[in-house]
């Protein structure tokens, strides 16, 4: 089970950037802590949390507007994590690959689109379609049903504090790959099964040890 932003896109910088200009532009303030308490959110949950921060706007539109947004950057380019396209054709090629992720379907779509690697996927949820985004496990539960595996006998890949809290929750192995300007909690790298300095590292092998 792969994580997108962060694992194999590099796309937090960019959810930050477009999401720190929205809230100047509209009226909200950014906390120092932001950034970090929105990453694994859902599109729901994050557009509230701006909300919150003073954005002058309702939720729904605030997410519109960010997507839409976002959308625009990866049509100049989606900005995939070293290693991510080979790693996933390599792994699919062994083994049933799922993703959760807390992007909206629409961008999940965008980037799985251009970097042509949408077949090597048996089920992609984005936390848009179940009832709470990460650290709930309700992402990863989902594409296991999808899939029909059993959760505990699956192997998810995450970066972010509130992802490896939403696979350990669903009772999954978790592998960190931590993302070097963006890295997890003490606490939340602690429940990690594995923590790998990038995707290269990760084989077939790995995952049956």
């Amino acid at each position: 089970m792969f994580d997108l932003d962060g694992v194999l896109v590099d796309s937090e910088p960019v959810w930050e950037e477009v999401r720190r200009a929205f809230v100047a532009e509209h009226g909200g303030t950014w906390q120092p802590d932001t950034q970090s308490r929105l990453m694994g959110m859902s599109t729901g949950e994050w557009a509230e949390y701006l909300h919150s921060l003073g954005v002058s706007m309702p939720p729904d539109e605030i997410a519109r507007g960010v997507v839409d947004q976002m959308a625009a950057h990866y049509r100049d380019g989606v900005p995939l994590m070293p290693g991510a396209v080979e790693t996933v054709r390599r792994l699919s090629d062994a083994v049933t690959l799922g993703l959760a992720s807390s992007s909206p379907r629409r961008l999940i779509d965008v980037v799985l689109d251009a970097a042509e690697l949408k077949e090597c996927f048996a089920a992609t949820v984005s936390t848009e379609e179940v009832a709470r985004g990460k650290p709930a496990p309700d992402g990863y539960l989902e594409a296991a049903r999808r899939i029909g595996a059993d959760p505990r006998k699956c192997v998810a890949v995450e970066d972010s504090s509130n992802g490896l809290r939403s696979a350990h929750a669903a009772g999954m192995r978790v592998i960190a790959v931590p993302h070097p300007h963006y890295p997890p909690a003490p606490d939340a790298l602690a429940l990690a099964w594995r923590v790998l300095p990038g995707l290269d590292e990760l084989t077939p092998d790995l995952l049956l040890v």
